[in-house]
């Protein structure tokens, strides 16, 4: 057995592409910021593109249709150094459909005592461990998109809230953070103002102008997180994003500055 000394350590910064997972509202333009990365190419579960020029592969139908599409862009020679999954939320259904497969049943509660979801982030591991190698050995960017739903919070030093989550099981959630760089949370900046209706009551109404952003640290309004010492906000461009990953853009101290509260759930 080799001897591990004090000078087998080192101090050097990982250099390898990111891995990112950006979640938000419908519509706030997740899919074109992804697009924006160099050279992408989508693994699409859901028909997200629209009207985006970008280079795909067909539609997953199966989660071995997307482990397919991995194993591709691991086993054939290619120029491409993004890899996009569009969208996660819709890729669980295909893991959980082949759980049911493998367990003979028609729906994964069937499985009972939350095997079910247990057997499904064995899927997700495998499915992880590919977008590893895509990074490691291909050296690629690796960009996973998803829905946001609100949920409430149980926090054990406050009462329960609401907050923005990705829209995932909560395990899988948990791990897919967990393997993440990145999670970045994307919605319009929205604040709020007292109008008067009269009789002598005021009422909350949200005001915006359609400004989109991108936050990278968590708050109590949504989750978030980032491994590179982002800035609080973004602005929805991957240029920008892009400057700040690879230390080109320097962060400058955060202004306060409004920030999304979700619609309570009652």
């Amino acid at each position: 057995m080799m001897a591990t000394t004090l000078q087998s350590l080192n101090r050097a910064q990982d250099r390898r592409p990111p891995r990112i997972v950006k979640y938000g509202v419908a519509g706030v333009g997740k899919t074109t910021l992804a697009a924006g990365a160099p050279n992408p190419v989508f693994i699409l579960t859901e028909d997200g593109l629209g009207q985006i020029q970008a280079t795909s592969f067909p539609i997953a139908r199966s989660y071995w249709d997307v482990m397919g599409a991995l194993d591709a862009l691991l086993n054939e020679s290619h120029d491409f150094a993004t890899v996009v999954v569009d969208s996660l939320d819709w890729l669980e259904p295909l893991i959980w459909a082949e759980v049911c497969a493998q367990q003979n049943v028609r729906n994964i509660e069937e499985i009972g005592y939350g095997k079910g979801y247990a057997f499904a982030l064995d899927l997700w591991r495998a499915y992880l461990e590919k977008l590893n190698r895509l990074r490691d050995e291909k050296n690629m960017v690796v960009i996973q998109i998803a829905h946001s739903v609100i949920k409430r919070f149980d926090s054990p030093e406050h009462d329960p809230y609401d907050r923005y989550e990705i829209k995932l099981h909560a395990k899988a959630s948990a791990l897919i953070q967990e393997h993440s760089d990145c999670v970045l949370f994307a919605n319009y900046r929205i604040s709020t103002t007292k109008t008067d209706v009269g009789f002598k009551k005021k009422v909350n109404r949200a005001v915006g102008d359609g400004e989109r952003v991108l936050y990278t640290q968590e708050r109590p309004a949504f989750l978030a997180k980032n491994r590179y010492n982002l800035p609080l906000e973004l602005p929805m461009d991957w240029k920008t994003l892009e400057g700040y990953l690879t230390g080109q853009l320097a962060q400058q101290p955060n202004q306060p500055q409004p920030q999304p509260q979700p619609q309570s759930t009652q």
